[in-house]
């Protein structure tokens, strides 16, 4: 069936759905990145829809891989964060038309399951006493096994959210929490390589798990040096949107774990592909999913069928009022330290509010039909 019609749906600036339409009125719901999700509808409909809309349904592959080339001339992120919502619209259709979940359609045993999580933080302007506190009520509520914090700053030249804030918090967490759960750190390009090396020996002293985006995403040697210097694993990629970036990053041993994000990169099969890269070099691959929108239904359903997915799944602990009004139902609850995959229904398994449809701004791309 051909696809008519793209609508998106944006709410002020911080998130964008998107419906396709087929000639025959089946649809399916995607999302765009959140954040400046008003300009990415208007990237949407002027360098995605046109290149979308006629187009068979089930060539959501093609469309993947042929919108970035047809606008070669904007190689960053909003093209690909656009193209992201009407990808993950077609997996959704895709999956309605078949009666299964998306995760099945790519290769998982069944539409049920766990999913152990990492209760990501996202903040850096409170103690190292009350961060470690906050992560330990976590864990004795909800079973968080994992969690990861933030250490310096973005994109901060060495500097720190306060000071000596680093050299407390990494120290402060680990005796609240103990040895039996797994502590990541994000540095979020804060670093340049000779302070990431000193950041990355306190985490190796401390028993972390993970380094994550120790220097300037984009300075691929510097990242690679820290790599080289230290025994934590480095893990990066959320950023970009290149596949040949990444090809270059998972080559030259930049990274001990890939990180994608779906919604970043320009949808699943791009994501697909950016793991299948880390596989071929024996390396796992985490997505990057920081918040609880659509972003982490996605990263779910991948993640149910990646050979190489890591030991867990990143999952916000910040309230995000937001995105939990998105859903018709409680979609995202975490219990026992894991997510359970959406089950409403096939496709992405969740519901889309009324609500939150009703009170949206609708912007509307579609072809007659014959």
């Amino acid at each position: 069936m051909k696809i008519t019609g793209i609508e998106t749906y944006t709410r002020g600036t911080t998130v964008t759905l998107v419906r396709v339409r087929a000639e025959d009125g089946a649809e399916g719901w995607g999302q765009t990145a959140p954040y400046n999700a008003d300009i990415t509808a208007t990237v949407l409909h002027r360098q995605v829809a046109p290149h979308v809309l006629g187009r068979d349904e089930g060539a959501v592959e093609a469309i993947a891989s042929e919108v970035p080339e047809h606008e070669y001339k904007f190689p960053g992120s909003y093209v690909c964060r656009a193209l992201a919502g009407v990808e993950t619209a077609l997996w959704d259709l895709r999956g309605k038309r078949t009666g299964k979940a998306v995760c099945e359609l790519l290769g998982a045993p069944s539409a049920s399951g766990l999913l152990p999580v990492y209760g990501s933080s996202m903040r850096r302007d409170i103690t190292p006493g009350e961060e470690a506190a906050r992560l330990s009520r976590l864990r004795d509520d909800q079973g968080y096994r994992a969690f990861k914090i933030r250490v310096g700053t973005p994109c901060g030249h060495d500097g720190d959210a306060a000071p000596g804030r680093t050299e407390a918090v990494v120290p402060a967490v680990r005796r609240a929490l103990g040895d039996d759960v797994t502590l990541l750190a994000d540095g979020n390009s804060g670093y340049s390589p000779a302070r990431a090396v000193e950041v990355g020996r306190l985490l190796e002293q401390h028993g972390y798990g993970h380094f994550e985006e120790p220097c300037p995403y984009w300075e691929l040697e510097q990242t690679r040096a820290v790599a080289d210097a230290l025994d934590i694993p480095v893990a990066g990629g959320e950023q970009d949107t290149d596949l040949a970036q990444f090809r270059r990053m998972i080559a030259m041993g930049a990274v001990d774990i890939v990180q994608p994000d779906v919604c970043y990169v320009g949808g699943l099969e791009r994501a697909r592909q950016v793991a299948a890269m880390a596989a071929e070099r024996g390396l796992p691959c985490t997505p990057h999913a920081a918040n609880r929108s659509l972003v982490t239904v996605f990263t779910m359903h991948l993640v149910a069928a990646l050979p190489n997915a890591g030991p867990f799944l990143e999952c916000s602990i910040e309230p995000t009022p937001w995105a939990d009004a998105l859903f018709a139902s409680p979609a995202l609850r975490v219990e026992d330290g894991a997510l359970a995959l959406p089950a409403s229904g096939p496709g992405w398994g969740v519901e889309i509010s009324p609500d939150w449809l009703a009170a949206a701004e609708r912007q509307v791309s579609e072809i007659e039909q014959i």
